[in-house]
């Protein structure tokens, strides 16, 4: 464990509460925003995947083989998760932009 010595000058007490309680409420806005999206645990088939990437089902059998797609298994159906879906579009996005 590395520990730090942090030594603050020319800074009120009262400035640097305020500063602490500014980046507190931010982090704790943020930690809210993510506990009230709304969670997507809708399950799709082979098939309403490749429709709404409009992909073939060959693409949606490589994607899940090669891990693009995490596929959950139900007995003998596999089925995916919509924000999976939703989240590997985004993440592909982003990917894209750099």
């Amino acid at each position: 464990m590395v520990t730090k010595t942090i030594q603050i000058t020319e800074v009120t007490i009262d400035e640097l509460a305020d500063k602490v309680s500014d980046i507190l409420l931010l982090k704790i806005e943020n930690y809210i925003k993510e506990l009230t999206k709304p969670k997507n645990n809708k399950l799709l088939t082979h098939k309403e995947v490749a429709v709404m990437l409009r992909v073939s089902l060959v693409t949606i059998g490589v994607w899940s083989k090669v891990g693009i797609l995490n596929p959950i298994r139900m007995g003998n159906r596999i089925f995916f998760k919509e924000q999976d879906i939703l989240n590997t579009l985004e993440q592909q996005s982003i990917n894209k932009k750099r």
